[in-house]
């Protein structure tokens, strides 16, 4: 049994194809992954922040082999699973399961609760019997504090921190080792999301669970992840624990989206925003992809493309003048 990452990503790039004029010639291409690379190891929480639009979901579901990778190599416990058929693929998707973002669209409107929650261990555990899988439902409801008397209803009658509860038990069911949990608190009311990251919280401990964590909020990642990779336009521009991004982020951007959190004191609103969008991911700029809105930005930014280094704290970042 491998001892090194759960799940690892050499050179990750997904590429779609947009349509084209008749009369154009260019066949225009959304550059959605440029090249990730990263390694999440047995047991942590591994956080993956940026603005909309930056490759968050588009990473995830690119492990998950939702999307077909244009490039580079995804492995699990070093053994390599993008391109795998569905049938090859099938013993390997128990072990990996995903939380989606909205819980009112996640669900199946026309299963009840029994339904959604028996089907993944129909399809990937064939081997149970019916009483054990009715066993191995009630247990994931019982540990995701879902009521048992929930198994005939269906989603409408349930609130949304109640259905999230539902998919997250759905992502439990098959007892896998490691969760993509994509925005799952982000649809829900600021009370209610506090209740279900103590529950993530919780159930990693319990099953020794490693998470994917997917978030645009830094407030939660600060309490709840264990490292964090800032994306920005398809690519990795810092990676480094959550407290060292917090206490001493070395990329231009993190210190960007630290500056955008709300504080009750110290005048944040008042701080200077950067100024600028995100650039086009069909034609994206030369050189360092922050170069347009970056105040450190020099010739050499705006020339050449920073790779993901290694700095003397232990920080990875994709920046000319890190230091």
């Amino acid at each position: 049994m491998t001892t090194g990452p759960i799940i690892e990503t050499r050179g990750l790039e997904v590429r779609f194809p947009l349509p084209t004029h008749f009369l154009s010639r260019q066949k225009p291409v959304l550059h959605a992954l440029n090249g990730v690379d990263i390694a999440i190891s047995p047991g942590e929480t591994f956080c993956v922040v940026g603005e909309s639009g930056c490759g968050k979901t588009t990473l995830g579901r690119a492990i998950m082999g939702l999307l077909e990778p244009s490039a580079g190599e995804i492995l699990f416990r070093g053994q390599r699973i993008d391109g795998m058929d569905e049938t090859t693929r099938k013993p390997i998707r128990r072990d990996m399961q995903m939380v989606f973002q909205n819980p009112y669209a996640s669900l199946n409107p026309r299963r009840n609760v029994y339904e959604t929650l028996a089907e993944p261990v129909r399809h990937l555990m064939p081997e149970k019997s019916p009483a054990e899988l009715r066993q191995q439902v009630e247990e994931v409801l019982d540990a995701t504090g879902c009521d048992p008397s929930w198994q005939r209803r269906l989603p409408h009658e349930f609130s949304g921190g109640q259905r999230q509860r539902i998919a997250i038990a759905r992502a439990l069911v098959t007892n896998p080792a490691f969760i993509v949990a994509d925005e799952p608190i982000s649809a829900l009311d600021v009370s209610i999301q506090a209740q279900i990251l103590n529950l993530l919280t919780d159930l990693q401990g319990e099953r020794g669970l490693t998470y994917l964590f997917i978030t645009h909020d830094l407030s939660v990642v600060e309490h709840f992840g264990t490292r964090v990779a800032v994306m920005y336009l398809g690519a990795v521009m810092e990676l480094a624990p959550a407290e060292t991004i917090f206490d001493n982020p070395k990329h231009p951007y993190t210190r960007l989206l630290l500056d955008a959190i709300p504080k009750l004191e110290g005048g944040s609103f008042d701080k200077p925003r950067t100024p600028g969008e995100l650039p086009d991911p069909v034609n994206p700029p030369p050189g360092c992809p922050f170069a347009p809105r970056c105040p450190m930005a020099e010739d050499l930014c705006r020339r050449d493309r920073p790779r993901l280094r290694e700095l003397p704290n232990g920080t990875h970042a994709a920046c000319h003048f890190a230091e």
